[in-house]
């Protein structure tokens, strides 16, 4: 058998844009792309896809691998570009909507963007981070995303800086023409650039071979069936919309697209279409459990969500309007889910609030995950399996990245010994099943003993008038840090009850060791957030600062 090898044959590089060209033939006539009263097939989306990458290699020239940049919102361009992008030869790289122009400037600078398609309602903040690109940079080229409105263009163009609109570019586009498959599957397919984007930013770099794994493994890992109407609550420029994007032509799900995330929105959209999945942060959760409209839904429907753990008290509200709640576990540097909570018939028998604890943690590997563990941060040996050593979170596997682009270091820093380093702190449980119970940088070290700032949010969360929570450290000039809370309370709990700071200590008190219990507690009409739905505990850390250290805090 050793004489046996690959042949061309049989080690095609594994794209997931041979998803779409499939899609168009078993799905053809099926429901694509929703949005407004636009309504696509998968024929009609291959086909656009098929015209837009013949426009986009008209522009940038037949060179492999330039960036193409986007910056849009949930709309059928955004998803459409997803495709055409790479199909073009090109690496996809979707830009946070909510960024300010210097920090986009940093981005199409230092990715060496050769075109970047704007929504009209971002084309202002586009043109301002390309004059601040310095001289040594090229200019990219601009196409307009009208998006159906009836936008006068030319008003946005600054010296015949806006070529085309994307519909011309997608009517004028060959509609036969034979897109660029990749020569070989390592070869990079996208660049997302991680949150809290800095002069020195990070950009992460995919292979259709990294992004096609993780396409297959979100599908397996989520149960999700033929045909599927998926509404996209999560943004597509959060790593691809978790590979959901690839993931739709797969199995023919019908795309259900959103402007703006709101829970009115949301909740119309679920009866309007008969939705059936969709993705977000625990923010997402919390919005629509809290939202006037909530009221229990016709038709179960799946809701996948990552980030912090969603507290207990948010799924025990949400899961009692109608929606099946999955936990997992990824980050940019994976494209996707790799952790996820695979739910045992036996804990259906156990109460609410303990089922609410289970399913709040990330849970096992998924099938197209090597390996997860949980080490110390001297040794690099793995913690006891008692669900309370904490120690870093490590992967391998095929969805893993090829790297920072540009920056060797920081690549090395986290890919060493064969495993990606996390930078997540986690702990394992008897049972193998991971819990995160948060961020290096955001656990709180008072006198000595580690706070998990996700364990006090979770407590917080359970208050009857808590609608956001999030807990830093505060300095202290006897305990070095103490645990710092900033709440916002619900706009419709009973009678608009309003909770005091001593009332939320005593709370805590109730439920904590008194070492974990916050000592400060600050209440705000909204938590600072990421376009990605995360709270800016970076934010937060820096009020905290602010207020100085505390002097008398010896409880």
């Amino acid at each position: 058998m050793d004489q046996l090898k690959p042949s061309m044959s049989s080690s095609c590089p594994l794209t997931p844009l041979s998803f779409l060209e499939r899609a168009s033939i078993v799905y053809g006539e099926c429901a694509s792309v929703v949005h407004n009263n636009t309504v696509y097939t998968w024929s009609d989306t291959y086909t656009r896809c098929r015209r837009l990458a013949s426009s986009i290699t008209g522009v940038i020239g037949p060179e492999r691998a330039q960036v193409v940049s986007v910056v849009a919102p949930n709309i059928p361009a955004t998803y459409e570009l997803q495709f055409a992008v790479p199909m073009a030869g090109a690496v996809i790289n979707n830009i946070n909507t909510r960024l300010d122009a210097r920090t986009v400037s940093v981005i199409l600078a230092h990715g060496e963007s050769k075109m970047v398609f704007v929504d009209f309602q971002f084309c202002p903040l586009v043109l301002e981070a390309i004059s601040l690109l310095p001289r040594n940079v090229g200019r990219p080229t601009v196409v307009l995303i009208e998006d159906g409105y009836d936008v006068a263009w030319t008003t946005f163009s600054r010296n015949g800086m806006i070529f085309d609109t994307y519909e011309g570019l997608v009517r004028n586009g060959d509609s036969e023409f034979n897109w660029i498959r990749p020569a070989g599957e390592w070869e990079a397919m996208t660049l997302n650039y991680t949150s809290g984007t800095t002069s020195s930013p990070k950009g992460v770099v995919h292979s259709h071979r990294s992004i096609f794994v993780m396409t297959l493994d979100s599908l397996i890992g989520w149960f999700v069936p033929e045909r599927p109407v998926y509404l996209w609550t999560l943004p597509m420029f959060h790593s691809n919309g978790w590979s959901y994007t690839w993931g739709m032509a797969a199995v023919g799900g019908t795309n259900v697209c959103l402007r703006k995330i709101e829970a009115e929105g949301v909740y119309e959209s679920i009866e309007k279409y008969n939705v059936t999945h969709m993705c977000g942060a625990p923010v997402v959760l919390n919005m629509l459990a809290n939202s006037p409209r909530a009221r229990p839904l016709k038709s179960p429907v799946h809701f996948l969500t990552g980030g912090a753990p969603p507290p207990a008290a948010v799924l025990l509200r949400i899961e009692s309007l109608g929606f099946t709640v999955s936990h997992g576990y990824g980050l940019t540097e994976v494209a996707g889910v790799v952790v996820s909570c695979v739910w045992k018939p036996k804990w259906n028998e156990l109460p609410a609030a303990e089922r609410a604890k289970l399913k709040a943690r990330q849970g096992v590997r998924t099938l197209g995950t090597a390996a997860v563990d949980v080490v110390e941060a001297g040794s690099g040996r793995s913690v006891k399996r008692d669900g309370s050593t904490m120690g870093e979170i490590i992967l391998k596997g095929d969805c893993i990245m090829l790297g920072y682009l540009k920056n060797p270091e920081a690549t090395k820093k986290c890919m060493k010994n064969g495993w990606l380093y996390t930078g997540d702190v986690g702990v394992m449980h008897p049972d193998g099943y991971l819990e995160i119970k948060d961020r290096s940088k955001d656990i709180i070290i008072s006198g000595g003993e580690n706070v998990s700032s996700v364990e006090v949010e979770s407590v917080l969360y359970s208050h009857p008038v808590v609608n956001e929570a999030a807990v830093v450290a505060r300095p202290d000039d006897f305990w070095g840090e103490t645990p710092c809370a900033f709440v916002s309370l619900t706009h419709n709990n009973n009678n608009h009850r309003q909770a005091s700071v001593k009332e939320m200590i005593e709370f805590c008190r109730e439920r904590l060791p008194h070492y974990m219990v916050p000592k400060t507690v600050v209440f705000m009409a909204e938590l600072p957030k990421t376009a990605t739905g995360k709270i800016q505990k970076f934010a937060l850390r820096g009020l905290a600062k602010k207020m100085g250290t505390l002097t008398i805090s010896r409880m």
